[in-house]
This record gives structure tokens, C-alpha cells and sequence, in this order.
């Protein structure tokens, strides 16, 4: 192999490595973007991030001359069927994560955000027939004893945690039964949400009890953006997909719920207990064997 061709490799895989950086180290600070906006019902933000996020990459097709694969897509009506389901998952994530951070359950997010590989394992065996290997039936099992250790400690499951992981895990093993672009797909997504969001913002509006305009030309600002926030990311994680082996994107995904479990602990203060330690020593403890499985099976 020429050393020109070693040289754009490097050049390509330090360019994905950066890309797959800025991409998780956004989706961990959005925990501070949504606890900015604590003060407007999580529900109304969640229906002005799917218009906004419509309206914004519907201009990203435009520009890139894609309108013709987005109409393709809303031509099938069997897989709208699986976007319309990818759509309402998608939708109940959003919600619950940005109503987690105005209730200051970060700590508890980043929790949910740690077990979402382990709960994309436990998918993949009972739907897509996968086997478990002794690596990742110990990570199951590790990640099982920390999950009934926290509940066992508050009296009730971590609920937060268990359905963001859920969620987003059926999110993910559906758009894999119903392949589409990952910016077609998320534009279909927003649209299936804007259609109920435009009329529903509309009435709050009407009636006065909507966001926009009550709280100031900074939350106005905060709700508009929410668009660009939500597909800028995700720009970038499709950059860095192209540049990288899944196995090695794969590794920089616990960037985002490593960057909420600090901002939960040092920024907004919120109480990290024993039980916690162990909790996360467990969870953390389970990635890595899954990690290790990943290199060796790389090697």
C-alpha cells in the first residue's frame, strides 16, 4: 500500500474521530440546553424541536438536492408504517429527556444512556436471534446487579434511566427493519411530529399559554434553535460514520453520557451517592468488557 494512500487513511480517520467528538460532546451538552428551558413544559419544547428540526432539514435537502430521495420515501407506505412507529419512539425519548432535565435527573439520563448498548445486546437476542457471548452475558449480568442495586436503594426502579435506554434501543432496532437515509428518515420522523406539533402550538399560542413570546427574545431564540441542535449533530455523526469502522464509532458514543453524568455531578449539583458509585462502577465496569470483546474481535 503507497504511503499516500496509508496518509488519507490517518487524514480521514483523524477527521471521523473529530466529527464523532464534536457530534457526542453536543448531544451531552444539550443537558444543559434543555435545563435552560426548564421553565417552558417539556412537552410544548418537544413539539417546537420537531417543527423546527423539520423546517431545518427540510432546507438541508434543499440545498444538497435531496428533496427527490424524500419524496421516494413518503411514496412507501409500508416503511412510513415503521417510521410512523420510529416516529412516536423517538418522540416519547425526546420528551422524557428534556423533561428529565428540567426536573434535574441528568445523573439518572446518563444512566439510561450507559445501558442503551447493553439493552441494544438484549434486543438483538431476542429479536434478531443474535447469540450472546460469555463477554456480554457477563456485562448483562453486571449491568442487571447495578440496575436492581439503585432500585433496591430508592425503592423504585430508575425509570428515567430504563425507558430512555428502551426507547432509543427499539428506535434504533426499528430504523434497521426499515433502512433509510439517516437525515430522510429523521426528516420523515419530524414531519410525522410537526404534523400534530403545528396545530397544537398553534392553539397554545392562540390561547396564550404558548412559549413563544411570553419568556423573553431568549427563550424564543432557545425554541427556535432547537431545530439546528437536534439535526447539526447528526450531521456530524454521519461525517464521522463514513470515516469510521462502526466498532470504533461505537467506542465514542459513551462520550455523550459521560459528559451528562459530569454536568449532573459538578455542574447542577446533583447527589451521587455509594449506591450510585457501585451502580455506575458496575455499568461502567459491563461497557468495558463489551469494549474489550469489540477490540479483540477487531484484532
Amino acid at each position: 500500500m503507497s504511503e499516500s494512500i496509508i496518509g488519507e487513511r490517518r487524514s480521514a480517520s483523524l477527521a471521523g474521530a473529530g466529527f464523532a467528538v464534536a457530534a457526542y460532546l453536543t448531544w451531552a451538552l444539550l443537558a444543559l440546553y434543555w435545563k435552560a428551558l426548564a421553565h417552558v413544559p417539556a412537552f410544548e419544547v418537544m413539539l417546537h424541536r420537531a417543527v423546527w428540526s423539520e423546517l431545518f432539514l427540510l432546507g438541508l435537502l434543499a440545498a444538497t438536492g435531496r428533496l427527490p430521495q424524500l419524496i421516494e420515501a413518503l411514496r412507501h407506505p409500508s416503511r412510513l408504517k415503521m417510521l410512523l412507529l420510529t416516529a412516536i419512539l423517538l418522540a416519547c425519548n425526546w420528551y422524557l429527556f428534556i423533561w428529565a432535565m428540567g426536573a434535574d435527573l441528568a445523573l439518572e439520563a446518563s444512566l439510561g444512556y450507559y445501558i442503551n448498548p447493553l439493552i441494544n445486546v438484549l434486543l438483538g437476542v431476542v429479536f434478531l436471534r443474535e447469540r450472546l457471548s460469555r463477554y456480554r452475558q457477563a456485562a448483562v449480568a453486571m449491568a442487571t446487579a447495578g440496575v436492581l442495586l439503585l432500585s433496591f436503594s430508592l425503592g423504585v426502579p430508575p425509570w428515567v434511566a430504563l425507558m430512555l435506554a428502551l426507547t432509543f434501543g427499539l428506535y434504533g432496532l426499528l430504523r434497521k427493519m426499515a433502512p433509510a437515509d439517516p437525515m430522510v428518515g429523521l426528516t420523515v420522523e419530524s414531519l410525522l411530529m410537526a404534523i400534530p406539533a403545528v396545530p397544537l402550538l398553534a392553539w397554545l399560542e392562540g390561547h396564550s399559554e404558548g412559549g413563544i413570546g411570553q419568556f423573553g427574545l431568549g427563550t424564543d431564540l432557545l425554541l427556535v434553535a432547537a431545530g439546528i441542535v437536534t439535526a447539526v449533530p447528526l450531521l456530524w455523526f454521519n461525517a464521522a460514520a463514513k470515516r469510521l469502522t462502526l466498532s470504533t464509532l461505537g467506542l465514542f458514543q459513551y462520550i455523550a453520557p459521560t459528559g451528562m453524568f459530569l454536568i449532573a455531578v459538578f455542574i447542577n449539583g446533583e447527589a451521587f451517592t455509594a449506591t450510585h458509585a457501585v451502580t455506575f462502577g458496575l455499568i461502567w465496569g459491563a461497557l468495558a468488557l463489551v469494549a474489550v470483546e469489540t477490540l479483540r474481535n477487531r484484532a
